[in-house]
């Protein structure tokens, strides 16, 4: 742990907002579900949208297939460092998908000009618990962290990646995968199902 005291604000902010992570899209879900407000209408926003929370949950299963459980911990306990499945072609890979899962919500609910404000809210968020991750790890992993650093981007997919990502076996087996995401799994499936049926009822 980077102790308090030497730790610049950001860094701090970081770690009280992953520890607050399970939450805090709380508040952003119920105004999905029950805003009604400038609503588009079209086909489009629910068929993008559902294939981009597909896309999400099929990244982070197989991130977790490559880094286990311990990506569900809150504690200070650090795995080995992963550079194999998608942390080869980028760092943050869950926070991707969790961005393709908070964008494909708001297509689902039909409120497109809440996308930037999703946006901005998620930068905000994810780019600070990426800050505190980067010093947390740089401090435990020393140079074979910053060399990783310096070799995968933290957000935007290096696909020349592509051989060295394939040719590295998973380390997980699907079953304990599964275990792992059944709460990501679950709060899926339910906002799926209370959008659609407020689509269905409010039209």
């Amino acid at each position: 742990m980077i102790p308090h005291s030497s730790t610049p604000f950001a860094v701090q902010l970081g770690e009280w907002a992953f520890r607050q992570r399970s939450w805090l899209p709380v508040p952003f879900a119920v105004m999905l579900v029950f805003l009604r407000y400038q609503r588009i209408d079209g086909t489009w926003p629910l068929a993008v949208g559902l294939a981009l929370i597909l896309a999400g949950l099929s990244v982070r299963t197989w991130s977790i297939r490559h880094i286990g459980t311990i990506s569900r911990t809150r504690s200070n306990r650090l795995g080995p460092l992963i550079s194999s499945g998608p942390y080869a072609f980028v760092r943050n890979p869950l926070y991707g998908a969790n961005f393709l899962l908070w964008t494909g919500f708001v297509l689902l609910s039909r409120l497109l000009w809440l996308l930037p404000i999703a946006w901005v809210a998620f930068a905000a968020q994810y780019g600070a618990i990426a800050r505190w991750e980067h010093a947390r790890l740089q401090g435990h992993f020393g140079r074979e962290y910053d060399e990783f650093a310096a070799r995968v981007p933290a957000w935007w997919p290096r696909w020349r990646a592509l051989d060295r990502s394939i040719t590295k076996a998973p380390r997980h087996p699907w079953p304990e995968v599964f275990f792992s995401e059944r709460g990501t799994l679950a709060g899926a499936a339910l906002m799926i199902v209370l959008l659609v049926i407020c689509d269905l009822v409010w039209g």
